[in-house]
């Protein structure tokens, strides 16, 4: 709550949420007040520029662009969700395992992790799709395990600078149960940069669903997707040439705030540490059992987080 607090402080974090909150209304209300049938097809009206009728023109079939871009939001933000919820599913709980439930376990997980990190995108989703059918579901589900490894790795990171922290050895020297450490004192740690995380991957989703829809994968015409969108415009470029810019700017603004969120709660998290840090009382330099002074292991954290904002 505190870095919730902190980042809504942060002006760019207020506009961001902004331009979300309103995407997210689109995204479940676009069909509602879209102004006509985003599926209506109007032969005589083809290729027309934006006017009183049609605030936005209409498309080579003579339907209207706003309309279709209000309920494609929908559709292009729910797959985005989709995958990147079943990435958090694969990615975290092995990540967090990894590191308090034995070598074996970690060993497995980090094989795998790297096996999923050099496949590409868009060849492993065609892939899936070929294989399971050309449906939404079965492309989001590729685009969640190749993501699941961004997961783990960053979970990973976190986790391990809470691994010897001096609470967390005292709880296991008390009896406390590793599941009550995960979640007493390392999920809330773990959890900012799990929302950093987040907003970075969903943008990253948004552009790869936006690119599978462009080459007719996962949500089929007439179905009105960002993506889609955009491939049935670049074929009216010499009538039309502004037409591609209208689902690209959705595209590069839903994107643009998700990045900026993400960089304003990457900077709530780290104004922390300044605040937090008590100055160092008079005398000799607590050292830890394994001679690492706790302002190296404060240090340590710091550059760990720093490292996993990179990612």
């Amino acid at each position: 709550m505190k870095v919730l607090r902190r980042t809504w402080r942060l002006r760019s974090a207020r506009i961001a949420v902004a331009v979300l909150l309103l995407v997210a209304f689109l995204a479940l209300a676009g069909g509602a007040v879209a102004p006509h049938d985003p599926l209506a097809q109007h032969p005589t009206d083809m290729l027309q520029g934006p006017g009183a009728g049609h605030l936005l023109g209409t498309d080579y079939l003579g339907r209207d662009v706003l309309s279709r871009l209000l309920e494609g939001t929908g559709l292009s933000l729910a797959g985005a969700l989709e995958s990147v919820g079943a990435a958090m599913l694969l990615g975290i709980i092995p990540g967090l395992a990894s590191v308090w439930l034995g070598r074996t376990v970690e060993w497995t997980a980090q094989r795998a992790a790297d096996t999923l990190m050099i496949m590409p995108f868009t060849v492993f989703a065609i892939a899936v799709v070929g294989a399971l059918g050309n449906g939404m579901h079965q492309a989001m589900l590729a685009l969640g395990v190749l993501f699941a490894p961004l997961y783990f790795r960053v979970t990973r990171a976190a986790a391990l600078g809470l691994e010897q922290a001096q609470y967390v050895e005292a709880a296991e020297l008390m009896g406390a149960s590793r599941r009550w450490i995960l979640r007493t004192h390392v999920w809330g740690k773990v959890l900012p940069t799990i929302a950093v995380t987040t907003a970075q991957t969903v943008g990253q989703a948004l552009l790869v669903v936006s690119s599978l829809t462009f080459l007719g994968l996962g949500v089929q015409p007439p179905a009105p997707t960002w993506g889609g969108m955009l491939a049935s415009d670049l074929g009216y470029l010499a009538q039309q040439p502004w037409a591609p810019l209208i689902p690209g700017a959705a595209i590069m603004i839903t994107v643009g705030a998700l990045n900026i969120l993400a960089d304003a709660i990457r900077d709530g998290d780290a104004s922390r540490l300044p605040a937090d840090a008590a100055q160092p009382a008079p005398g000799p330099v607590p050292v830890r059992d394994d001679g690492r002074t706790a302002e190296a292991e404060h240090r340590d954290q710091k550059e760990a987080q720093d490292h996993v904002a990179t990612v």
